[in-house]
């Protein structure tokens, strides 16, 4: 037996899977570097991609938005955030004239505790706060695909814009990171709408840059706005930063998606019946909004007719309003997938990206969700992983192979059948 832990909230399930059925724990690849932690971040800064150093760049007087990732993500901003303010105020910047934005996209407005989580309780004391909310957005461009690019007022008139993230992978962005904090993260929703609705095209996928639609959408912001400096980092399963790239906003960027692609693309020989998927616990797992991420990327290791068993506390339910309702007012999968179609709709493309992995296998929710709940999502409710496994093993006979992938949000298993004479 090897027993494996998948992260659940703020703590973890665990579930021993014999030797003769698991194919493979689908995990990053261990990173060694001369560096580590907060000196990745001294490094990238002092050696950017594509541009000068920061400090060079900022000018005293200037008015800076500096942003930021809101609490749904992992990026560590509270460790990036002080080497940042120290460069901007060697150049003669002032604390007065800097302000983080948090880009909130779709997401809720945050809490004055979560906001010091962000970013640290000293850079919360030191300078201005706030979400991309309200109504002060305006719109600089039409882009050639058509989306209104109404961006967030504080951000528009800042004299220098730097975005801070980590990079993963997006499930029809390919990639999150870059210009990505701008567009959607400071934008209106109907400029989320007008872009998202492009992941029905053809190239929006995962870990795909090239040929994909919504992420060229949302880089033709640059055209209209700068974004002068960005740092991104990669984290490691304990959220812990492995990598960085700064500089210029897709220079950079695509540097730190060939580090992802080096640590997290996992190629595998064969499909499983069986893949055990979470997305590690708080906080990717704060609802299924989020938890969705480890499904989409679990779908390409399952067979046809496979289970994928998804491991996510889901304390806050759904997360979000329209995806809740899309779920209660559709009868079976297939009206998700054509209403996405019919109607775009920020929040139902979840509900339909959901809709579509459950016609392609059995989904198996190991979560604190009510059981009605979890059945709107076309998926079997379980609140113990053991059981949930021994379920799943029992339909598919004691012969079935399983992946274990504990980091399924970002492990991004890689599967060709024309490699395979399939």
């Amino acid at each position: 037996m090897t027993r494996i832990e998948f992260g659940y909230g703020k703590g973890k399930m665990t579930v021993d899977i014999p030797e003769k059925n698991l194919i493979a724990s689908l995990r990053p690849r261990s990173v060694t570097h001369n560096v580590v932690g907060e000196d990745v971040i001294r490094e990238a800064l002092s050696q950017p991609i594509g541009t000068d150093t920061l400090g060079n760049i900022a000018q005293a007087g200037q008015k800076v938005v500096i942003i930021i990732s809101d609490i749904t993500r992992p990026c560590p901003s509270y460790k990036i955030l002080p080497y940042i303010l120290d460069e901007l105020n060697r150049a003669g910047v002032n604390d007065d004239d800097i302000r983080i934005v948090s880009g909130l996209g779709s997401h809720r407005r945050q809490t004055e505790e979560e906001w010091q989580r962000l970013v640290g309780e000293e850079v919360f004391r030191r300078v201005t706060v706030e979400d991309s909310a309200g109504d002060d957005f305006t719109e600089v461009a039409v882009s050639r695909r058509g989306t209104p690019f109404e961006v967030y007022g504080p951000v528009l008139r800042a004299d220098l814009r730097i975005c801070i993230g980590n990079i993963d992978y997006h499930y029809f962005a390919g990639y999150s990171g870059g210009a990505k904090a701008v567009v959607p993260g400071v934008c209106t929703r109907r400029t989320i709408e007008a872009n998202h609705a492009m992941m029905l095209e053809e190239g929006a996928k995962v870990g795909c840059i090239e040929g994909n639609p919504v992420r060229a959408d949302m880089e033709e912001i640059l055209e209209h706005l700068s974004i002068d400096f960005i740092l991104n980092v990669v984290l490691n399963e304990k959220k812990e930063i492995v990598a960085a790239v700064a500089g210029h906003p897709i220079d950079a960027h695509r540097e730190g998606c060939r580090i992802l692609d080096e640590i997290y693309k996992q190629p595998i020989e064969t499909l499983a019946d069986i893949v055990i998927a979470s997305p590690g616990g708080l906080p990717k797992d704060l609802n299924v909004y989020q938890t969705q991420k480890a499904l989409d990327n679990a779908q390409w290791a399952v067979k046809e007719g496979g289970i994928i068993i998804l491991v996510g506390e889901c304390k806050e339910g759904y997360g979000e309003t329209t995806f809740q309702q899309w779920l209660e007012e559709a009868h079976c999968p297939d009206d998700l997938i054509q209403r996405i179609g019919r109607e775009f709709r920020l929040g139902g493309h979840k509900a339909a990206a959901i809709a579509k992995v459950t016609k392609k296998c059995s989904v198996y929710l190991v979560s604190s969700l009510p059981e009605a709940m979890v059945k709107r999502l076309y998926m079997r409710p379980f609140s113990n992983l053991e059981e949930a496994f021994s379920t799943a093993l029992a339909e598919k006979g004691d012969h079935a192979g399983v992946y274990a992938m504990t980091v399924g949000g970002t492990t991004l298993p890689e599967y060709r059948e024309d490699h395979h004479g399939k």
